[in-house]
């Protein structure tokens, strides 16, 4: 078994990615991150060695962020000083307000997929993450990842294709 330390350096960034990915704030992506490593060093000797031990660190992180939304009930509150950021020029309101509605539609349209293919399609999309690096979080090959993503990518043009939003 490897030494804690060692497994930190190895994967902390790989899971602070994967966190990233699901939760979209880098605060919370590093508590989440740290506490997924406090965790493991309780319970590394649970750890049996079935799949990688990047798949198990992603499950317990997994596991924390789903607390996290219970949590927070998801709420995400704005403070006056972030408002008080929003640039007044109204083609920038205009463009921000079309990329927002495009990314909604699009989430929306992932919500369709099965859970692998939109895990595999966040992940490469919102975690920047190269398909060997999802291959191995959910323990599969990238050729599968690649597959995965083209395939589910495809699904959501023919879907925005068949509303003409293409």
């Amino acid at each position: 078994m490897q030494d804690i330390e060692e497994i930190y350096k190895k994967h902390a960034k790989t899971i602070y990615k994967y966190v990233f990915c699901l939760c979209h704030d880098n605060q919370m992506s590093e508590e989440i991150t740290q506490e997924t490593f406090a965790i493991a060093i309780k319970e590394i000797k649970k750890f049996k060695g079935n799949c990688k031990i990047s798949v198990w660190l992603c499950q317990i992180a997994k596991h924390l962020w789903y607390k996290e939304i219970k949590k927070k009930k998801n709420l995400k509150i704005v403070s006056i000083d972030e408002l008080g950021e929003i640039d007044s020029n109204e083609e920038t309101i205009d463009d921000e307000i079309c990329y927002k509605e495009d990314k909604l539609q699009l989430y929306n349209k992932m919500q369709m997929l099965d859970e692998k293919t939109k895990e595999v399609i966040y992940l490469r999309i919102e975690g920047n993450l190269s398909f060997s690096e999802i291959a191995e979080i959910l323990n599969k090959t990238s050729n599968w990842a690649r597959v995965t993503y083209y395939r589910g990518k495809e699904k959501i043009k023919e879907e925005l294709k068949n509303e003409g939003r293409e």
